[in-house]
């Protein structure tokens, strides 16, 4: 509910037609061409800025059938701005508005264009330009209209109307809001794209444009977000009186600060990379200690390799495909800075070849200033690496060998080959970017590419010419070799074969046919995993093919079954490519038990709810269920180390393994008992729609390298057997190579962090990567980094962004940290932003769906999943000091691993912000105000901003609408999405996620107050009392002097942020008059007006 004190009334929509935004020219800094994506020299529109979607207010050709209201001079009932009109008597049955009415050499008619299509599209502006009425006969056009269609009146109007959208430069769009023409839409579409045009039918609008055209456009909506905001007059005048008593009393020169980050050092985690042990000051002494370091180095390992044991294991690594070619690797890398290793599975690349490097240094008495950092794309990988090197050279893990990953390491002062994570070597590279003391750098398993191992190539070739004696070793088990030569200047290539056994495969069709297992429309409904709306949907016949469907469907009408018994192949015309097939695998799993010899089972799946829920269904099995005969474990990337490791473990005699894993286990694990694999052929895999800016995370097709790999896992140890649950033909139909993480997720940490790295301007940066990110997806994280206040207008990190980059997390959940120290609510955020970072700890099994929703109710009671994950763990703490937290998340449906996980990370953010000078070793100095659940939401806002959708009421229930989105679902699971009514006109939101719909996790509610306050900047609108939000998207109104105060006070509050920030949170005492006033007011909007009004003082 609303603090009782304020009152906010629902505004009413009306339609209103936004005045155009001049164009916006890019800074010097930003005019270039991205690499793979040239920019035609004869185009001056392409240097332009891209323009976010909180400034897409487009020049307009538009019907006169559209309303528009004149501006009223007081705050009005109806509530509109007026639209400039003119050239009217030009154009008698529509209406040209310029894009720029007060600049009109300036324009930018490709504000969504992505530049790949920009050459494409001026050849086609081109040629259109002078042969429309060419290229477009009217023949054709009567034949784009559909048969049976009604017969369209306007064709040659509209092939006028595109004629001349083309030869006008200064016009982006075409917008009509005619019946008309929305009834013959599906014949302008045609025409338009005939003509090299996009078009878009919004809800009452047609839309055609030069240029790619989004989802949803806010700016045509009628019905977008607008609200009236009413204070009840005795306290705007309590506020007024303390505000004006505050700034009155503030030291001169208060305001003069800089938002831009000063060059401070920037502090880091010492534990991450330990220095070598001081040496002696005199030159010829340090050359005598290293020396004889050297040498001691060198006679411990000669020591092992001719100990019995030693013996044994150098006769193993010998029998290594690898280790044939010891002498050829080491020459390549003595002569090159860099090298690219590629090696098959099984030739034993990852554990050799950093040893070879290790023994050459040794052996040449160099093995005192050798340091090699080999990074591996997960924390389980550097860790079973460094573990079986160890145990190969004959030391402890953590004396010459070391490994050092998110909230764990082992590793000393004697160490000289260490593995460690991607993201552990960048935030090394944020405190020494020249990696001193480091003499070989090997990055493994690059084929996976990886956003981090990308990022990491481009700074590893910065650095190379300033270290000429640092050597790059690239590996992988599957590498576009000659890719990686060229990006390096032709670096030279070594390949090592690989050795396995040989691995029979059997595809779909085959697997019916052997074992008569019977496909049906009923039985491949999963009937466990995923979530359950989603699962739904996705399930039942609809009308739409999904992606998964729509990729392999051309090649499944082609496939020719006939040499296959007509039960497969009745089989076959039943299969369903959205399924993983859950039966079939339980139905496999039985029969290797039961007719296949000794050997682990490894099963890929899509990711940890399909895990958790098969082995559900798996354990009720007569045979596979049975604990005597199957040990069924699970892998996945978020377990805990000590759970990961079980599946390295060899079972007892008798007993079968099974387990159960994502597409970790392809290249980056090995476990050596596996004979048998089946591939479901699926991944969770993210991609991003730049244009709507939204990621969608499905499951999608493997490509035939990773296909390749999770067979090759099955032949280590002895000749085993591939089963893929999809036909011979799909896996004909897959991409070679899977497409690099960089070009399809969001990427608003790595521009983070190329800032910290003082990199230069992102976007040209960026335009040196292995395969450049679409420029699109560039700009929106750059604007999105300026919304949050971490770049300033010319991409300068602030001193929030500087703090930010030290924080090893998203931007959003770093501010949340940050404002919850300052407000001194550090406990509950250090609890929210450690639960954002871990799989969801409340559990939803498909048979106690209403036990386990009924079980979270009960921690929520605000409309907040935020603070239903704080009252949870906070539960839970209590349970587990005595000895019962086990028994509290079996009763509360509770992860047990995600709440030890969320303990853990809260530890480490703390310890973070300890070092970076934001916090003292006494926490109780920042916890004061953490049980005031309404500066929780505004905290939750700061950070979560600018995630926010409008919550808009209707008779029965409710509906959600974003800026980008327009209409957006909320998921299941969410505590907000069991009530028809939410008293609260706002949702904030950690992340959207398209899969039918696009759907929102994790939201809080709030308030007008809150979102105005805590969110993002403000600007005044068109009149008094009018204030604007992201450009125009978010519409407030309210008497002019509440519209003056709230300006007032978020000056005051940005102010007091930043001065906390920059001084590095000095302490500051409490007054008894402040304590007096909170008592007179109540929820968020007191505790501001205490902060503003009492607590920034010097």
């Amino acid at each position: 509910m609303y603090p009782s004190s304020l009152q906010f009334i629902s505004y009413n929509f009306y339609p209103k037609s936004l005045n155009p935004l001049p164009s916006i020219s890019p800074p010097p800094h930003l005019q270039f061409k991205m690499k793979d994506q040239p920019t035609p020299s004869n185009s001056p529109s392409l240097g332009q800025l891209y323009l976010p979607p909180n400034h897409r207010l487009r020049s307009v050709i538009t019907t006169p059938s559209a309303t528009f209201y004149p501006i009223k001079d007081t705050l009005p009932t109806t509530l509109s701005t007026n639209c400039n009109i003119h050239n009217q008597s030009s154009f008698p049955h529509f209406v040209v508005n310029d894009r720029n009415d007060n600049n009109k050499n300036s324009n930018n008619p490709y504000p969504y264009l992505p530049p790949h299509h920009y050459k494409q599209q001026l050849q086609e502006k081109k040629s259109l330009h002078y042969k429309v009425s060419e290229a477009v006969s009217d023949y054709e056009i009567k034949c784009l209209a559909h048969p049976g269609a009604s017969t369209w009146d306007d064709v040659d109007g509209w092939k006028w109307k595109l004629t001349t959208l083309l030869h006008n430069k200064d016009k982006q769009e075409l917008v009509s809001r005619d019946k008309r023409d929305r009834r013959n839409y599906g014949q302008i579409a045609a025409l338009a794209s005939r003509m090299g045009l996009y078009s878009h039918l919004y809800t009452k609008v047609v839309v055609v444009s030069k240029v790619p055209l989004p989802n949803y456009r806010f700016d045509l909506d009628e019905k977008r977000p607008q609200r009236e905001v009413i204070l009840p007059p005795g306290l705007q005048r309590r506020v007024d009186k303390h505000l004006g008593e505050h700034i009155s009393q503030k030291p001169k020169g208060m305001n003069a600060f800089s938002r831009s980050s000063s060059d401070c050092n920037i502090t880091t985690d010492d534990g991450l990379f330990e220095q070598p042990e001081a040496l002696p000051p005199s030159k010829v002494a340090m050359e005598k200690f290293i020396w004889r370091r050297s040498q001691q180095i060198q006679r411990e390992q000669l020591i092992w390799q001719q100990s019995p044991e030693g013996r044994k294991m150098m006769e193993f690594r010998r029998s290594l495909p690898a280790y044939k070619e010891k002498d050829a690797i080491l020459s390549a890398i003595l002569q090159n800075q860099v090298v690219i290793i590629s090696g098959e599975t099984g030739c034993g690349k990852t554990t050799q070849i950093p040893q070879f490097i290790l023994e050459s240094e040794i052996n040449s008495v160099h093995g005192a200033m050798c340091n090699i950092v080999c990074t591996q794309p997960r924390r389980i990988s550097a860790m079973s690496v460094s573990e079986r090197i160890a145990t190969e050279r004959g030391e402890k893990l953590g004396d010459t060998v070391g490994y050092k990953v998110r909230l764990e390491g082992m590793k000393g002062r004697d160490t000289h080959l260490l593995f460690c994570t991607t993201g552990i070597l960048l935030r090394r590279l944020l405190a020494d970017r020249n990696l001193k003391g480091v003499t070989h750098v090997i990055v493994d398993e690059i084929h996976e590419r990886g956003m981090n191992e990308d990022f990491l190539l481009i700074v590893l070739k910065d650095l190379l010419p300033r270290r000429p004696e640092l050597r790059l070793i690239l590996m992988s088990a599957t590498l576009d070799a000659e890719l990686f030569s060229s990006y390096f200047g032709g670096a030279p290539m070594v390949h090592i074969p690989g050795f396995t056994y040989p691995v029979r495969t059997h595809f779909l069709e085959n697997i019916l046919e052997r074992t008569g297992y019977q496909l049906t429309p009923y039985n491949q409904i999963d009937d466990y995993g995923m979530e359950k709306m989603w699962k739904m949907s996705k399930q039942a016949p609809r009308k739409r093919k999904s992606p998964i469907v729509s990729a392999v469907e051309e090649a499944l009408k082609a496939a020719d079954f006939k040499d296959y018994s007509v039960q497969t192949r009745e089989s076959l015309s039943c299969w369903n490519p959205d399924c993983l097939g859950f039966n079939l695998i339980e139905y496999l799993l039985c029969y290797i038990c039961e007719n296949e010899g000794p050997g682990a089972v490894l099963v890929f799946l899509t990711g940890w709810e399909d895990i958790n829920s098969l082995k559900d269904k798996l354990q009720g099995h007569p045979v596979v269920g049975d604990t005597s005969r199957v040990l069924l474990l699970a892998c996945h990337g978020s377990m805990a180390s000590e759970e990961q490791k079980l599946i390295f473990d060899k079972p007892e005699d008798g007993i079968r393994k099974i387990v159960l894993a994502t597409n970790i286990a392809e290249t980056s694990i090995t476990i050596n008992d596996v004979v048998f694999v089946i591939d479901c052929g699926k991944a969770k895999e993210t991609s991003y729609d730049a244009l709507n800016n939204t990621p969608c995370l499905l499951p999608s097709w493997i490509s035939k390298v990773s296909a390749q790999q999770r067979k090759g896992r099955a032949g280590r140890v002895q000749p085993g057997e591939c089963y893929h649950l999809y036909p011979r033909c799909v896996y004909d139909a897959f991409a070679d190579c899977q497409l690099p993480e960089i070009l399809r997720t969001p990427l608003q940490s790595l521009c983070l962090q190329i800032k910290s790295l003082k990199l230069g301007s992102i976007s040209e940066f960026l335009s040196r990567a292995l395969q450049s990110p679409e420029y699109l997806a560039v700009q929106n994280a750059i604007e999105y980094l300026k919304i949050i206040g971490a770049l300033d207008e010319n991409e300068n990190l602030t001193v929030l962004g500087r703090y930010l980059t030290m924080l090893p997390m998203e931007p959003k959940l770093g501010k949340m940290l940050i404002l919850g120290a300052i407000l001194n609510c550090l406990d509950p955020m250090l609890s929210v932003v450690a639960a954002l970072s871990v799989r969801d700890p409340f559990l939803a099994p498909m048979d106690k769906k209403e036990l386990a929703e009924a079980a979270k109710a009960q921690f929520s009671r605000d409309y907040s999943d935020h603070l239903a994950l704080v009252r949870a763990f906070e539960g839970w703490k209590v349970a587990d000091r005595d000895l019962a937290g086990y028994e509290y998340c079996w009763k509360n449906f509770l992860s047990a691993q995600s709440m030890k996980a969320i303990d853990s990370l809260r530890k480490e953010f703390y310890s973070l912000l300890k070092d970076i000078g934001l916090v003292d070793s006494n926490p109780v100095n920042y916890n004061t105000w953490s049980y005031d659940e309404h500066l929780l939401r505004a905290i939750i806002c700061y950070g979560l901003y600018p995630g926010i959708c409008s919550v808009v009421h209707n008779e029965k229930s409710f509906s959600l609408k974003t800026m980008e989105d327009g209409q957006v679902l909320l998921y299941s699971n969410s505590v907000n999405a069991r009530d028809s009514r939410i008293p609260y006109p706002w949702l904030v939101f950690k992340e959207k996620i398209k899969v039918n719909s696009v759907f929102l996790r994790d939201s809080t509610a709030v308030s007008d107050s809150v979102l105005l306050l805590f969110g993002g900047g403000i600007s005044k609108g068109d009149m008094d009392g009018h204030l604007k939000m992201l450009g125009g998207c978010l519409e407030f109104y309210m008497e002019p002097a509440t519209a003056e105060l709230y300006q007032s006070l978020k000056r005051e509050l940005d102010e007091f942020i930043q001065t906390k920030v920059s001084e590095t949170m000095k302490k500051n005492p409490f007054s008894v008059s402040a304590m007096s006033f909170i008592s007179q007011l109540n929820g968020c909007w007191s505790f501001l007006l205490y902060y503003v009004a009492y607590q920034v003082k010097n």
